[in-house]
């Protein structure tokens, strides 16, 4: 389903959840940005609320929805039913035999077995997961007082210019300033060598409010601050790194635990707006490049990432919006993309 119809999006989620066994508690699967982490919580809260609470995981570092070892797991977990909030919509099933729901805005690879699927991908404005989760929310209880963390989930993903009328009232009901520093608080610790989001998803559990979240009243709040500092440190050093330009690629190249590499391919791409930027993190995971792509050209960069995909890439690669994607490609792949992009001299040892 794609549609900005809040109130169908609503009824459809509710019908679907009221369809999963209740002998067995539901699994909430979210990725570890903003936009995930507030899908998740709005689902979780609401889901409590309407007497069907949910247990929650949160698909991190290295980490893939559709890989065998993610199967494996929810397996072993048997849960009564799963939610998948901005995680990608892909062909296959996540487990076969479980209902299942998808709440997206990336662009789709392929078409899921049996699931439903919320996407807010080709509607204009597009809608983050984590609006499209509010809108779930409301439909099975009561969520006005959660519209805060729609928000979250807007500003993490730079929709703040989209004209949404839920951004603005929140905005004005929480404040702006409130509600860019819980972002950016709440983004902090995924990009750390850590990477563990936990503290940030507990902060959205809990608070009322993004002045709750950011009051320092919760522990969790300090762990948030000391993960944006150890972020600050890596990203002021990857700055000074001098873009790599030939033909219509310019390539940042460096090594950091830190998920910094979306950042800097942000900062570059506004200034070398006719190129498509890659910035290529050697750091960030053993054995592994892991890299963002941008542009401010217009090109759809999963296209490029597409038409230059490298064997042995794989649902790592090339996935979420058109103008902001990216991958992670191990050694052997990565040298084989690179060379083949013009770069031979950056290639790795495997």
């Amino acid at each position: 389903m794609r549609t900005r119809d809040a109130e169908a999006i609503g009824r459809a989620f509710a019908n679907a959840v009221d369809g999963f066994p209740r002998e067995r508690a539901p699994l909430i699967l979210g990725h570890f940005d903003a936009d995930g982490l507030a899908s998740i919580a709005l689902i979780a809260r609401a889901m409590e609320r309407a007497g069907r609470p949910a247990e929650t995981r949160i698909v991190g570092k290295g980490e893939n929805a559709w890989s065998d070892a993610m199967r494996a797991e929810l397996a072993a977990r048997r849960p009564g039913g799963l939610i998948v909030a901005d995680l990608g919509v892909r062909s296959g099933a996540l487990l076969a035999g479980v209902p299942t729901i998808l709440v997206d805005h990336h662009v789709p690879t392929g078409a899921p077995d049996g699931a439903l699927v919320l996407s807010g991908n080709g509607v204009e404005p597009e809608p983050t997961s984590a609006l499209i989760a509010y809108w779930c929310a409301s439909g099975l209880a009561p969520a006005e007082d959660l519209l805060w963390l729609a928000a979250i989930g807007l500003i993490g993903d730079m929709a703040v210019d989209a004209g949404f009328p839920e951004l603005a009232e929140a905005q004005a009901r929480y404040g702006k300033t409130a509600l860019r520093n819980a972002v950016a608080l709440i983004n902090a610790p995924r990009r750390t060598a850590a990477a563990d989001a936990g503290p940030a998803l507990s902060l959205l559990l809990t608070c009322d409010s993004p002045k709750e979240l950011l009051s320092g009243v919760h522990a969790d709040t300090a762990r948030l601050h000391a993960a944006k500092a150890e972020v600050a440190c890596e990203l002021e050093s990857a700055r000074r790194v001098p873009p790599n330009v030939r033909g219509e690629v310019a390539l940042i190249r460096f090594d950091s635990p830190c998920q910094i590499h979306p950042l800097i391919a942000q900062q570059w791409r506004g200034r070398l707006r006719d190129r498509i930027v890659i910035a290529a993190n050697g750091g960030y995971r053993p054995g592994w490049v892991h890299f963002a792509a941008r542009s401010a050209s217009g090109r759809d960069l999963i296209a490029f990432l597409d038409a230059h995909r490298p064997k042995g890439a794989d649902g790592h690669y090339g996935n979420g919006h058109r103008q902001a994607t990216g991958g992670a490609l191990p050694h052997p792949v990565w040298n084989e993309f690179i060379s083949k992009l013009g770069f031979p001299e950056e290639q790795v040892e495997s």
